[in-house]
């Protein structure tokens, strides 16, 4: 028993075991603990979050090691503040449930707490993980299959991986020493105390940190063995930071890319949206393609890309949606997952329903099953079908209707639970110049006015729509003379018809009755006969 203690620490097989196929075997040093004080690595203690504290504090009074961990201490040692702080202690799963009121055990790969604060939309998640104990390749069990296939063999087992290595469960806990290996990258394997204001550290992350290193902990192979997602996490973090990866962690990148083929389809679908959701989603794109990851690894982005050629109009909307992304990040505002995938997919949605509509289809109907089979195509049920369809169905369904502006179709529309996710669609349309620009400037200047000037924009669009008739000549019948007086005399929004009548010339019919309506005094925006929008004045492009 001791013997094999001690060979699980140094990362030696136990008799009998056999590596895992293709694995390359190689013991990580646990290295040696290091305590950074206050004065060394210069966090910024205003930068940290209350509620991550109290967890931390909470565990720490009831007895247990307690830290802030992984790349929120990261992100503090470069001077951000983290957008999610996770918390690592020595208490398992149950302890940690046990003191909180809100906590909900989760996952079967990694066992983990998540405490609540808050509720609706200003609940925050904190992340609270038990100390592993780092066990190599050799000294887990094996199964033929993947998380699917194998749940019956993965029954009561703590630490499984599948014949490539890949680590399919990891539920052994241990001492902070080896959960620091078991962590990828150096900068993300320290600890922060925020009562004692101390970090931890066992790998030199705090060298690599200030030197915007990313370095792998260990042999890069063999870790990128034990998750694949690795691969796609060291592109995000070299965007996201501007920091350059190590050689010997860049190296193995390109040749085990294939990889990433057994990772649940789920998993990578949940890692592109965070790289292209950290607010560097281009630069992020342009990091995959210095690597040549940009093909093979995200179906629905490499099918993006494959169809929009530098200089398309597909390229120039992609990259408008997700500049539009990274400025809203930055700015501190919300980014929805649906809306950028929205923005991916529209062009397909597009092509299917302009195919449809010349086949004969009713633009409406021909539209929703235009939705259906590229959502069937590219997204499938990878993402549950949840509310992620139904905000993409909703901002695509909305296009159409943007471009009536009469009668009470825009107050209706304006009041959509969803009605600015599908502006600032159309304005991205507008800026990329699918629509016209003075289209999206009415909307703008809808949504954003009071009761009077909406009126005066519909009533605007109304006048100008109307058909001119002719003043003269063969044919064409004469406008009927209105005097201005009468026409500005008319209550607002008044439906009473008037009885035209025919003209003497020509023996023309009756003419058809039509309604007036008083003439706003501000004509601010509308649509000529062929649809197209007066000028109007802008407010500002982006309103919130």
């Amino acid at each position: 028993m001791i013997r094999k203690f001690i060979d699980k620490l140094l990362g030696k097989p136990a008799a009998g075991d056999k590596p895992a196929a293709g694995a390359k075997v190689a013991r990580i040093p646990l290295g040696k603990r290091v305590e950074v004080p206050a004065a060394e690595h210069g966090i910024d203690p205003t930068l940290l979050d209350e509620r991550a504290v109290r967890v931390v504090t909470t565990l720490q009074d009831a007895g247990y090691e307690a830290y802030i961990v992984g790349g929120a201490v990261r992100d503090l040692l470069v001077g951000r503040r983290p957008k999610d702080f996770d918390v690592a202690t020595n208490a398992t799963p149950e302890q940690v449930k046990g003191l909180f009121r809100r906590a909900f055990i989760i996952g079967r790969r990694f066992r983990i707490v998540h405490v609540i604060h808050g509720r609706g939309r200003d609940h925050e998640v904190i992340e609270v993980s038990t100390f592993r104990a780092y066990m190599d390749n050799a000294a887990a069990e094996q199964v033929e299959g993947n998380e699917k296939t194998s749940k019956e063999d993965m029954a009561g087992k703590s630490h499984v991986v599948d014949a490539s290595g890949r680590v399919l469960r990891d539920n052994v806990w241990g001492p902070q020493i080896e959960d620091a290996v078991r962590r990828d990258f150096t900068v993300n394997g320290m600890y922060y105390d925020p009562r004692s204001q101390i970090v931890v550290d066992y790998h030199h992350g705090l060298k690599d940190a200030k030197g915007k290193t990313l370095r792998m902990i260990g042999d890069p192979e063999t870790r990128y063995r034990e998750d694949p997602v690795r691969i796609v996490r060291v592109i995000r973090f070299a965007a996201k930071l501007g920091f350059t990866i190590e050689p010997k962690t860049l190296k193995p990148l390109r040749t085990m890319s294939s990889l990433l083929a057994n990772v649940p389809a789920s998993r990578l679908f949940d890692e592109m949206i965070k790289l292209l959701q950290t607010g560097h989603a281009l630069a992020s794109l342009a990091e995959l393609k210095k690597h040549g990851l940009d093909r093979g690894v995200f179906p629905v982005l490499e099918a993006v890309l494959a169809n929009a050629p530098e200089g398309s109009a597909r390229e120039k909307f992609v990259h408008l949606a997700l500049a539009d992304t990274d400025r809203r990040v930055a700015e501190g505002k919300a980014v929805a997952p649906s809306f950028m995938l929205a923005c991916m997919l529209w062009h397909d949605v597009e092509a299917k329903w302009a195919k449809l509509r010349e086949q004969g289809e009713h633009p409406m109907p021909a539209l929703s099953q235009a939705i259906d089979a590229v959502f069937d195509a590219r997204i499938g049920d990878i993402s549950g079908r949840g509310k992620l369809a139904t905000d993409m169905r909703e901002i695509w369904l909305m296009q159409p209707r943007f471009e009536r502006r009469n009668g009470n179709a825009p107050y209706s529309l304006v009041d959509q639970p969803r009605f600015r996710a599908g502006f600032d669609f159309l304005r991205l349309r507008a800026d990329a110049g699918e629509m016209p620009v003075d289209l999206a400037e009415w909307w703008e200047d809808f949504s954003l006015g009071t009761d009077a000037e909406r009126e005066a924009l519909v009533e605007a669009v109304r006048e100008t729509s109307r058909p001119k008739r002719g003043a003269g000549g063969a044919g064409p019948r004469r406008a009927a003379a209105a005097p201005a007086a009468t026409v500005a005399a008319a209550p607002q929004g008044d439906d009473a018809a008037d009885d035209v009548p025919a003209g003497a010339e020509g023996g023309d019919a009756p003419r058809k009755r039509r309604r007036r309506r008083r003439k706003p005094s501000g004509n601010r925006g509308g649509a000529d006969s062929g649809g197209a929008p007066l000028p109007v004045p802008s407010p500002g492009h982006d309103v919130d």
